[in-house]
């Protein structure tokens, strides 16, 4: 059995490994919150991987406010770009293999088709060029690693579209809802299992991949099939990303 060490253990992917984990019996896997497990502390991961002497490093630490970004390049590069260069260069050093997790949002997102792993990427918010950035820099310091692409995730844990949903329709009679951006959401659980079943696997096969859910719909359909299973009504409008307007912008496919 691998031994595992999981940053940014308390996020959302985080708590779903955690679960998963315990239901695949791994035991050997240490979970770090943002203190003990800070990436941006070189000298106190230099400590945890002394200690620890793993053979495997899940990085689910990252900056994601998303249109906070805009205004906050260089918190947001520190943590998605300095970060993941701390954790690749120990891994690197002891000899580890790094899981990072990345996003959609390195894509312009304006193809008419779904996105593969050979597509250019071109990143439209500080947000994306910011994981755009982590993935590169891992390449430049370690060959051991997989990076996995994912979007739209969302799960029982922490703040997601799922629960956003689910309150707003609770707490609202009509809502305005995106309909002209399309994804893969991706449930965080699945999500995880990949994760480790690729450690478990033992596999050698490093480089980039893209895991989502098979399927691809807009926020506004996705809504729907929320409020259609969980039996909430509400009255929805769809809209345009134009009548909506944020910091950031979002990738349309």
């Amino acid at each position: 059995m691998s031994k595992i060490i999981v940053f940014g253990a308390s996020g959302q992917l985080g708590q779903c490994l955690k679960q998963v984990a315990a239901e695949m019996d791994i035991t050997d896997i240490t979970f770090t919150d943002a203190i003990e497990g800070n990436i941006l502390n070189t000298e106190a991961l230099q400590q945890l991987f002394t200690d620890h002497q793993p053979e495997y490093a899940i990085n689910c630490a990252a900056y994601t406010a998303v249109d906070k970004a805009e205004d906050e390049l260089e918190q947001a590069r520190k943590i998605n770009k300095t970060g993941v260069e701390n954790l690749a260069v120990l891994c690197k050093k002891f000899n580890a293999v790094l899981v990072q997790i990345s996003t959609d949002f390195v894509f312009e997102g304006n193809s008419p088709h779904p996105l593969v792993e050979t597509d250019p990427t071109n990143p439209i918010s500080v947000y994306g060029l910011t994981k755009l950035e982590g993935e590169q820099v891992i390449t430049e310091q370690t060959e051991k690693y997989f990076t996995l692409r994912t979007s739209w995730l969302y799960s029982e844990h922490a703040n997601n579209f799922v629960k956003t949903m689910l309150k707003l329709g609770r707490d609202r009679d009509e809502l305005k809802i995106i309909a002209d951006q399309i994804g893969s959401p991706t449930y965080a659980i699945d999500l995880a299992a990949a994760v480790l079943h690729i450690i478990e696997s033992g596999s050698t096969a490093y480089g980039l991949y893209h895991y989502s859910n098979e399927g691809v719909t807009s926020w506004y359909d996705f809504a729907q099939g929320i409020f259609d299973i969980s039996k909430t009504e509400v009255k929805t409008l769809p809209i345009r990303t134009a009548e909506y307007p944020t910091k950031a912008t979002r990738p349309a496919y």
